[in-house]
């Protein structure tokens, strides 16, 4: 299996920071290049949900938690309104199960502070693939520390999944390359160092993975929170999420002993990220048994998910970011859904 020491297009990014002044352009962006290795791509006869081929529904994916977080199941579409932007929208669609094929993306850390935790990682999150992923879903799995590595790209093979899963090593700069950020290292900056490019690697994951595809999308992420390098930011990584339409989970894996004193300060900006996306941060720190109940709460999450569509009285698809709120006509129901989304053209 040959695996990508970096997508290349992402170097170029890099790259074009030391040469290029002022805001990063669009053409610069990354571009995901796929792995020459065997997987599952969707068939053509796959059945997809027809509020996904409608470009004029929005389609939303919710949890609904009692006042303890237990799920709660067995709501109708009259237990819940929709707004956006503060006007009331009429459902179309609702199901009340989501035996919707899922598409899922693994991302792992392998920076030098999960040293103590990656093997706990590869272990469970092998197991929670096995227990997760059906015939008709499809996965992939990136590694990310000083580079972004594709170990998998999608596929519905457990075993492939798995195997990818166990190669992430931990990096903390070196290698023989001889371009800065393609296993040579990071690029070289003055006041930045780059150590883990999480920020850039959900960008990677959500812009070229999951917006090309279409239904359920979740990425679950395996780190400590930590950004270090990263030539984008975590408002960019959030909104390449948004408009991929992805629920983001973050597992909060980290050896507390690592940092010293001070500690560290990734989760304010993991629980933005999720909260916004619709999914939420679990805390584990270096407790295998915490990172298998965390696991085990996700895939609970995914397969009793909410399914609501509306076609938004504002039409234009003018790119503008639109609030949508999901509100339960109980007040003892809380709900889990991401908190809008941009109002672009579906791709074909």
């Amino acid at each position: 299996m040959l695996r990508p020491h970096i997508f290349p297009a992402f170097a170029r990014l890099l790259l074009s920071f030391l040469f290029v002044p002022g805001a990063l352009l669009a053409q610069d962006l990354p571009k995901l290049s796929s792995p020459d290795q065997d997987q599952s791509q969707p068939s053509e006869d796959q059945p997809i949900s027809s509020v996904k081929v409608n470009v004029n529904v929005v389609q939303l994916f919710f949890n609904v938690k009692d006042k303890k977080g237990g799920l709660i199941p067995n709501l109708t579409k009259n237990d819940f309104q929709v707004s956006e932007d503060g006007k009331p929208q009429t459902i179309k669609y609702f199901a009340a199960e989501s035996n919707l094929p899922l598409t899922l993306g693994i991302l792992i850390d392998a920076s030098g502070s999960q040293q103590r935790v990656l093997d706990m990682e590869k272990e469970v999150g092998g197991d929670f693939l096995s227990q997760i992923l059906r015939e008709k879903d499809l996965a992939f799995v990136i590694s990310f520390d000083v580079n972004v590595d594709l170990l998998q790209d999608f596929t519905s093979s457990v075993h492939s999944l798995k195997t990818a899963l166990n190669s992430a090593k931990i990096n903390t700069g070196g290698g023989a390359g001889t371009i800065p950020g393609l296993g040579g290292g990071p690029v070289p900056s003055s006041t930045i160092p780059r150590g883990t490019l999480l920020y850039d690697a959900i960008y990677l994951a959500a812009h070229d993975e999951l917006a090309q595809q279409v239904g359920r999308k979740a990425m679950i992420i395996l780190t400590d929170g930590e950004d270090q390098g990263s030539q984008l930011k975590i408002q960019d990584a959030v909104e390449a999420a948004q408009k991929s339409d992805s629920i983001v989970y973050v597992l909060l894996c980290a050896d507390r002993g690592f940092y010293g004193f001070g500690g560290y300060s990734g989760e304010g900006q993991m629980k933005k990220l999720t909260q916004e996306t619709g999914g939420r941060v679990i805390e584990v720190g270096n407790k295998m048994d915490k990172l298998k109940q965390a696991f085990d709460q996700v895939a609970q999450e995914l397969r009793s998910q909410y399914n609501v569509g509306y076609t938004p009285t504002n039409a234009a698809l003018d790119g503008t970011f639109r609030k949508v709120e999901i509100h339960a006509n109980s007040k003892d129901y809380k709900i889990q859904a991401r908190t809008g989304y941009y109002a672009t053209p579906r791709k074909d």
